[in-house]
């Protein structure tokens, strides 16, 4: 089920994105350099549109919009435990993100920076590349996405 994250879903839902990401054969010391930005607040959950999927107590996953700008709205996580990938989980907190943007008409357009094992997915989701970033991993770009929303 779908709910709005807590304050204090914070520490869970940091753990579902760290757990999530070492899932892609990242090295233990490339997730703990990324632990500060994959690092859910209270105030972000505060400030953000932060949906978790639960069943029971338990956080499976989760995504977080950012606030809106220029007409674009940033999908800025979405994670899903592990033992979960492939079993829908993912293609609901999306199709729920979009669903919450589209209820702002000023958002025209969905943004996010994939990590390169996600792109797939968020392609088969009608996702476009339309650029790249530089990742922290030298040599590595992480694909910019974005989805017309209107």
């Amino acid at each position: 089920m779908i709910v709005k994250a807590l304050s204090s879903d914070a520490t869970s839902i940091t753990q579902v994105a760290l757990i999530s990401k070492a899932y892609w054969g990242y090295s233990e010391a490339q997730i703990l350099s990324w632990t500060d930005e994959l690092t859910v607040s209270p105030e972000m959950i505060q400030e953000m549109q932060v949906y978790v999927w639960k069943e029971g107590q338990k956080i499976l996953g989760f995504y977080v919009l950012n606030q809106p700008l220029d007409n674009k709205i940033e999908l800025e996580f979405l994670f899903v435990l592990p033992s979960f990938i492939g079993k829908g989980i993912g293609k609901k907190l999306l199709v729920h993100a979009i669903e919450i943007a589209k209820k702002n008409p000023e958002n025209l357009l969905m943004t996010l920076d994939a990590d390169p094992n996600a792109a797939p997915f968020y392609s088969s989701q009608g996702f476009q590349t339309v650029g790249q970033k530089n990742s922290s991993i030298f040599g590595r770009f992480m694909p910019k996405m974005s989805l017309p929303l209107h």
